[in-house]
């Protein structure tokens, strides 16, 4: 069986190690932090005592860090210090699930090659309650016979795993998605402000444009109004993130600076991020579905629970 070391423990990484683990896989866990190494142990992952130790013989390695930068730094290393790559033998897999920027992510594959080793860059969706759950869907870059390798694995975290094509093709898919969902969300987050002034109850707003062309999984899944979804959304939670406006900022920050490199125009993106920003600012735990909260600083709601 191969061994599996996965670097960054924190809320979706150490669920993702765990899904690994009931599945069969036998891995060993580290994170920088030393008390997220504490907690992933208390919660049954085997943890390496540093990074050298996790990935020395190791066949895959998995990865899910905050940015790119990171990632590099983790990788190829920096300054006097030796990155990952370099503990790795010839045929080795690593696979990344972080949410990065394009440059670094195509000089990583670069590197990875050069040195023998597979790299696929294969970001998420589903946030922290798809990690737990095992329903994560993959949006993997990388050679086709790389993926087919790393299925199984995919298989264990997720429900859904398409190969969108080449080097740094996952990352690329992920902005888009990430700038699709948290426009439509604004617009969700809108309408039901609007609904609200006149005089609308949010739930006939819902049943209404659930069964209408406005239908989205943002309000089916990120309903920013409290007592609407059931089954319950964060805005019932206090806006408790499930998945937070600081990380929605970095996504749709990473799109615009792509954009930027290619000559593309995002005037909506380039709106929306500012809502989110702004939340970031404010209160930068919050879930995204807070960004009503800005919707509605203009002018006052008849629901208390989204106003500051």
């Amino acid at each position: 069986m191969e061994r599996i070391a996965f670097i960054g423990l924190g809320n979706m990484g150490n669920s993702m190690a765990k899904n690994l683990i009931a599945a069969g896989f036998d891995v060993v866990g580290f994170d920088a932090d030393s008390r997220t190494n504490q907690r992933s142990a208390e919660t049954g992952i085997p943890v390496a005592a540093d990074v050298v130790d996790a990935v020395t013989g190791a066949d895959v390695v998995i990865t899910m860090l905050p940015n790119g930068d990171i990632l590099r730094q983790v990788l190829l290393g920096a300054g006097a210090e030796s990155g990952v790559l370099n503990y790795l033998a010839p045929g080795a897999l690593v696979i990344d699930s972080s949410s990065i920027d394009v440059a670094n992510c195509l000089a990583v594959h670069e590197s990875a090659a050069s040195a023998g080793i597979a790299f696929l860059d294969a970001p998420v969706s589903g946030g922290v309650g798809g990690a737990a759950a095992g329903t994560l869907t993959f949006m993997v870059g990388g050679d086709e016979a790389h993926v087919r390798r790393a299925w199984p694995l995919f298989e264990a975290m997720g429900k859904k795993v398409v190969r969108v094509g080449g080097p740094s093709t996952g990352q690329a898919v992920k902005m888009c998605n990430q700038m699709i969902y948290a426009s439509s969300l604004v617009a969700v987050a809108e309408a039901f402000s609007l609904a609200d002034k006149l005089g609308v109850a949010p739930k006939m707003l819902f049943e209404v444009v659930t069964s209408s062309s406005g239908d989205c999984w943002a309000i089916r899944n990120s309903c920013p109004w409290p007592d609407v979804v059931e089954g319950g959304s964060a805005a019932d939670e206090g806006f408790a993130p499930r998945f937070s406006s600081r990380l929605m900022s970095k996504d749709l920050r990473l799109a615009t600076s792509a954009a930027s490199n290619v000559g593309q125009p995002l005037p909506l993106t380039g709106k929306t991020v500012t809502f989110y920003e702004k939340v970031a600012v404010h209160e930068p735990a919050l879930d995204v579905t807070a960004v009503i909260r800005e919707i509605n600083e203009a002018g006052a709601s008849t629901a208390t629970v989204v106003t500051r």
